[in-house]
Formats: C-alpha cells, structure tokens, sequence
C-alpha cells in the first residue's frame, strides 16, 4: 500500500481509506471487524466514519463499533488515522447539529466517548452550515486542538469559496486552517475539477474523493446494489450512461482490470488527490478493490478515461470565455 501527504501536513495517509458508513447496519459486527483487520494487514492506515453513521441501528452505532474493535487490541489506535465528522442531526433537538460552537464541542466529546479514544486524528465537518460563522467555527477546533482532542481539521461537501474563505481567515491569524476536503468525485461525477480541486490545490488541502464507484455504477456486473443505493436506482442510473459504460467495461476488459479497480487508479492519477474512500459491505469487496494502487495506468489509457466520461473543463472557461 502506498501512502501520500494529508494535504500540506507532514501525515501520511494511505492511497485507500476505509469508509466504513455500511459498519453495523448493512455490514455484522464479525465482518466488519474482519475487514478492518485486512485494512490493517493491507497497510491501510486511514480510516474514516462520521457520528450520524448508523443506519437502522442509530446514530453512533457505527463509531461505537470502531470502538469496540480498537479496545479489542489497545496497539491499533496508534496504527491508524483516525477520522470522523460532526454536522448532521443526532437527535431531534435543535441544537443538536449543525457547526455553532457548542454543537462542535458536545459533538466531538460524545464521538470520543463512542470511539473510546482520547484524541481525533481529523476532525472534518460533515456539510457547510451556512448559519454559522467561520470565526465561530474555527474558535471552536482552536479549543479542540487546546484542549488535545483533535488534531487536524477537514471539511466534506464544501464548495471551493468556502474552501478559500475558511483557509484565508485561518492564514490572517495564523492557524492552520482545512487540510483537506472530502468531496464527491469520479469518472462519472467529475464537477469538483471546477472550483473544488482547483481551491484545494491552491491552498494545500488534501482531497479524499468519496463514492470513487459512483454508487457502483463503476463497479462493473458484479455491482452489489444492496448497500448505499437501490437495486432501481443503480439500474436507473446505469440507463443514463449505458453507451460510456459500455466503453468503459471494454477498456477495463483490454486492461485486464476489474473496473472498480481502474475506477479508483483514474482516481489516483489526478492531481491533488490523497485518497479514495472504499465503502466495502463485504470482505471480498474490500479485498478486489485493494490492488487499485498497484495499477499504473499510461497517457493512452487516461486518454481513453477522459475520452469516455469527459470533465468539465477549467473554470470559469468551462463555462464562459
């Protein structure tokens, strides 16, 4: 397995972080651990959950079940990067999400509790909350990082300006600011590459690209529709792109590749990028898309990727003059 810089920070991450949103509700407690296990085997030393993660079993489940396995041998807390996120709703309550300054605080103390951890690696926001001021928010991972609770921020689902707007308010008064971004991002889905990639790459913000198999669209025939999306809606979806998918899985066959495989090495080889977050439900799913940092892929195959599911352009050429 292969490591890369978080961002413009001296942490190294691997080139495949597990996602482990499936954890607990789609996934058991015995292969869940299992997997975790091979991570770990396999050199993976990032793994990422966020505290809404839980599905039918509630919200937290899924951290807890990170903790359980953590506390199963005390040495694989220091193996690991630890990241989780705070934002979405834990309750009915109206304060309980969102980033005000005493959501962040509650939020990241219940997320150690569940975790039984003394520390978060990166603490990233789930989605921008557009109520809540930058200064309030980065008053409040200040009292973190103080207080040794976390260790480095990140953002998901950000729009590039508040990427910029986050970093240019930390650089005034000499924080460190984002370090990544965690944003959708893919062959299929490729408008990060507008403003998101672009801003990240100016200011030294790492991008962990999450759905790199676009809910498995990419993942080729042996799609397992029982996870994030519908059997229909990855049906539907598939519809819409059968003549690039097509093309695709011939490509993915000359290369002798599974698809999800050359879905995320595409990945890899784009600028900016740290990692690929791979939700696995199954061990043989994980296992499959492990060799994705091994493929090196040569300008005629990237060509023929671009040829297949064109980007957006730069902007804003993209979409003026």
């Amino acid at each position: 397995m292969k490591h890369r810089r978080l961002g413009r920070t001296a942490l190294q991450v691997s080139e495949i972080c597990l996602g482990t949103m499936n954890f607990g509700p789609l996934t058991s407690r015995e292969e869940s651990f299992t997997i975790l296990n091979d991570a770990l085997e396999a050199g993976v030393n990032f793994i990422d959950t966020a505290d809404q993660y839980g599905g039918r079993l509630g919200v937290g489940a899924t951290e807890r079940l990170l903790g359980e396995w953590l506390a199963q041998d005390p040495t694989r807390r220091a193996r690991i990067v630890l990241a989780t996120k705070v934002h979405e709703p834990m309750s009915e309550d109206i304060n309980d999400r969102g980033l005000s300054a005493r959501h962040i605080q509650r939020a990241c103390d219940a997320s150690l509790k569940r975790l039984g951890v003394d520390h978060i690696d990166l603490y990233q926001m789930h989605h921008i909350d557009r109520a809540a001021p930058v200064e309030e928010i980065l008053q409040a991972m200040d009292r973190l990082i103080a207080q040794g609770k976390i260790t480095y921020v990140g953002s998901s689902n950000f729009p590039g300006w508040a990427i910029a707007r986050f970093n240019e308010k930390a650089l005034a008064s000499h924080r460190l600011g984002l370090v990544c971004e965690q944003s959708l991002y893919n062959l299929v889905e490729r408008r990060a590459e507008l403003e998101v990639l672009p801003a990240c790459q100016a200011y030294g913000v790492g991008v962990i690209a999450w759905s790199p198999l676009a809910g498995g669209l990419l993942a080729g025939t042996s799609t397992d529709p029982s996870g994030r999306r519908s059997a229909a809606a990855v049906r539907d979806a598939a519809g819409g792109h059968a003549d690039r998918l097509a093309d695709f899985t011939t490509l993915c066959t000359e290369l002798g590749q599974a698809p999800g495989v050359v879905a995320i090495a595409w990945l890899l080889h784009q600028p900016g990028i740290t990692s690929a977050i791979v939700g696995p439900r199954r061990r043989d799913q994980f296992a499959a898309l492990l060799r994705a940092p091994g493929l090196g892929l040569d300008e005629s195959a990237l060509a023929r990727l671009d040829a297949i599911f064109p980007g957006c352009g730069a902007a804003p050429e993209a979409y003026a003059w």
